[in-house]
């Protein structure tokens, strides 16, 4: 199929840019049906004119249905959504792309998925589905499953399908609670993927920073105490990565204790660890959850994030455990080959 690729691309390359606008504009309706053309046209930046002609042709192959409620994608149009994947990805090279980062940062692997979340947000639930798959086919009996909180994370619990056919499953959260938005944080994620896969749960009702003393008197606490065992006693880990300074917006950090870890070279976030570009743990915040130590033990780790801007962050909080597995986009990924290249 490479060759085949290799030729169209030189022969008739007009023919791969209008297979990707297509499968762009039908993985759009899907991720956000039911759709009106306007809201299309914004979402893929796409004139008005130019998209009105690509959904009638879009309807008149049966891929998408049209009613007073906006734009659907029919079953054949989702089978086509799955059947592109494979040859989108041969287009844009990506399984090139993932064996660098691979061999460059030494995750056991890399799935990058096309387009840049920091461009279009449908790609952030393409990794969340990504995801999804791979970790549905890690999971084994007994699995005791960690997550953190996050978007990238959410999108992740979100495209898990319903049901799992193991047994003895805990899902617990990672962390604390962090920030307003209840529905991203770490005990609601793992309430719900629990849910998805049938599994039983445990919740920390705690903030994700606080100060020592008060860290002290909780962690003295039996309820606590029993989650804190489970948590570090995870064997699969799900977290994402941040960018220093939004993840100390996030952790309330004052302007003294960010200026701290900018001073240091803090420049990515994950699990409550600040790392320098080089990897190197140069801050962490005091929470109660998954430690440096443990998380160096777990048997999976899948990580994800993406977006060009978190190019820098991904490779900061690189491989810390063999086992580690990332899944990120094509805008991040491209940006952290650079980053490896000048190394």
């Amino acid at each position: 199929m490479k060759n085949l690729i290799s030729i169209q691309q030189k022969i008739v390359p007009e023919i791969i840019e209008l297979l990707e606008k297509r499968y762009t504009i039908l993985r759009t309706i899907y991720f956000n049906q039911p759709l009106g053309r306007r809201t299309l046209a914004d979402l893929t930046g796409t004139g008005e004119r130019i998209v009105r002609a690509e959904v009638n042709f879009l309807k008149g192959q049966g891929l998408v249905i049209i009613d007073q409620s906006g734009m659907t994608v029919t079953n054949e149009g989702e089978e086509i959504i799955d059947s592109l994947k494979d040859f989108i990805r041969e287009i844009k090279g990506l399984s090139f792309i993932e064996d660098t980062i691979k061999s460059g940062l030494g995750f056991k692997k890399v799935i990058v998925v096309p387009g840049n979340a920091d461009e279009d947000k449908d790609v952030i639930k393409e990794m969340g589905r990504a995801g999804a798959l791979y970790v549905k086919g890690i999971i084994k009996d007994n699995d005791i499953i960690a997550v953190t909180g996050g978007t990238s994370v959410n999108e992740l619990v979100k495209g898990m399908p319903q049901g799992m056919n193991k047994s003895n499953l805990l899902v617990v959260p990672a962390r604390g609670g962090m920030g307003r938005l209840v529905e991203i944080q770490a005990s609601t994620l793992a309430q719900r993927l629990a849910e998805k896969l049938g599994a039983g749960y445990k919740l920390l009702h705690v903030p994700d920073v606080m100060s020592k003393a008060t860290f002290e008197t909780i962690i003295n606490e039996p309820s606590i105490k029993d989650i804190i065992e489970s948590i570090q006693n995870a064997n699969l880990l799900i977290h994402g990565i941040g960018r220093t300074d939004e993840m100390a917006k996030r952790r309330g950090l004052s302007d003294k204790e960010f200026e701290e870890l900018t001073e240091k070279g803090a420049v990515g976030e994950a699990f409550g660890y600040y790392f320098d570009k080089d990897g190197n743990i140069v801050g962490k915040a005091s929470t109660i959850g998954l430690n440096f130590e443990n998380v160096k033990n777990i048997d999976n780790i899948v990580a994800i994030a993406g977006g060009s801007g978190k190019a820098i962050a991904i490779s900061a909080a690189k491989s810390f455990n063999k086992n580690c597995i990332l899944v990120t986009d094509e805008g991040a990924a491209k940006e952290i080959v650079k980053l490896i290249h000048r190394k």
